[in-house]
């Protein structure tokens, strides 16, 4: 086992890791940037390295400080969290030349998956179902034109470098196609340095729906069911539940196999994701691979009794899968509180924290880095905390939540508190009735403010 782990992250994630490390007997080290000197992580870890300004590029993407870091502090191992260098190849890379344990996916993995192109092929050798699109990546415009006469409209264009919405348009005619393929070439370029796109046929009354799975060493898999995450914007996810209202036995099962045979297909090492669209049919469609911790997390563990960090340390040492299946017990619901204005199209709210009550009780967890008298800096994601109510039912998940919201209260800054509260209100989300699409037409109500 690990002696000392380095945190390659910060927020809320570094200390989900740094707790789950405690427990485990092992020796953290934070890294931070000039921005985060005053974060939880920092305060509770047993050594802190600043390692640069508070751009990203020039901190928490900065590789050689990071690797720096674990050789002056005797880091045997690099957790990365989610986002950041977490599904770098690069990086998965240069700690294996360092003699440093990477707790994640190996650097083939990464390139193997995290290319959305080459994620597609490789599902298609498996035998995994997939959405039918162009085999591999669009040379040109006209090639798009043609391949999207062939798959008929409308289709989906996307960045194979992607993440979080950029680079993706929905297209639903040729003309449409003429007007969004430039713009989000150069969206891709700019956001990851990397224009090049594939196309897919566009899922009508999609639901995006995960399912996790952990492989270890030695070839085996399994999975942990599934995630519902449907209710997005801007292909952002807002909250996520488990199980997913829209689920069948029978559905479960098909999908569940498809993703324990897309991870021993390639040999995966560690706990990841595999994400599907699922149509209004119940026919799904491998959309992506993460080959990292996800941020809904905490609902699997919730309803499968299941420290997925703890999972992740032990896989990376070197330990074996029993080999079964886990499936949901009780109904959990993850709501992402982000610093944002929900009656201002969610603008970013960064700034100091000046008053803040954090709800418990039973069933009731909170995962955040924040605490009164912290300033959220402007540099990174607006999530400032999570909170997942568990019960035994949905409509008891539900009402739990409904409580809890009401009781989380946060001062200083705007927050995503009101959306969610209006949302668990919201006759389609009660009734499960809910796609991809829902924030389409949702309107926020002044009530819900406080």
């Amino acid at each position: 086992m690990f002696k000392k782990i380095l945190i390659a992250n910060r927020g809320e994630i570094a200390m989900r890791i740094l707790r789950t490390c405690k427990e485990m007997g092992i020796k953290t080290v934070a890294v931070y940037s000039t921005a985060d000197k005053d974060s939880l992580h920092v305060r509770f870890a047993d050594e802190a390295v600043c390692i640069g300004p508070a751009m990203s590029k020039d901190s928490y993407l900065k590789i050689p400080n990071i690797i720096a870091a674990a050789e002056i502090t005797n880091a045997d191992a690099i957790h990365p969290g989610y986002g950041f260098l977490s599904e770098n190849s690069t990086f998965s890379k240069v700690c294996q030349k360092n003699g440093i344990k990477f707790i994640g996916a190996t650097p083939e993995q990464i390139d193997r998956m995290g290319d959305k192109a080459n994620a597609k092929a490789t599902m298609k050798e498996a035998g995994v179902p997939c959405v039918p699109g162009s085999d591999g990546l669009i040379d040109s415009y006209n090639d798009a034109v043609r391949i999207a006469e062939e798959i008929g409209y409308p289709v989906m264009i996307k960045a194979t470098a992607g993440g979080g919405g950029k680079g993706m348009r929905r297209v639903w005619n040729e003309e449409e196609l003429k007007e969004n393929w430039d713009s989000a070439v150069m969206e891709a370029e700019a956001a990851f340095g990397n224009g090049g796109m594939y196309m897919e046929k566009l899922i009508e009354e999609p639901r995006h729906i995960e399912i996790q799975v952990a492989g270890d060493q030695y070839g085996k898999a399994c999975h942990l069911s599934e995630r519902d995450c449907s209710v997005q914007r801007r292909n952002q996810k807002l909250t996520e539940e488990t199980p997913s209202p829209f689920m069948t036995d029978e559905l479960r099962e098909k999908m569940g196999e498809a993703a324990v045979k897309a991870a021993e297909y390639i040999g995966y090492e560690g706990v990841g994701t595999i994400e599907f669209l699922v149509d209004k049919h119940r026919n799904f469609y491998f959309m992506e691979m993460n080959t990292r911790i996800q941020v809904e997390h905490p609902i699997t563990e919730q309803v499968v009794d299941y420290d997925l960090i703890r999972e992740q340390i032990m896989l990376a040492a070197g330990a074996k899968i029993s080999g079964k299946n886990y499936y949901p017990k009780l109904h959990s619901i993850e709501c992402r509180i982000n610093a944002e204005d929900p009656y201002n199209d969610f603008r970013p709210s960064p700034g100091r924290i000046t008053g803040l009550n954090i709800p418990g009780g039973h069933g009731v967890r909170v995962d955040t880095h924040v605490y009164a008298g912290y300033t959220i800096p402007p540099n990174y994601d607006s999530m400032i905390a999570k909170l997942i109510t568990t019960a035994q039912t949905r409509e008891e998940a539900i009402a739990k939540m409904r409580r809890a919201l009401e009781e989380f209260y946060i001062e200083g800054v705007k927050t995503t508190i009101p959306f969610h509260r209006q949302l668990m209100d919201d006759e389609r989300y009660l009734e499960g009735n809910y796609t991809t699409a829902f924030m389409d037409d949702f309107e926020m109500d002044k009530k819900y403010d406080y």
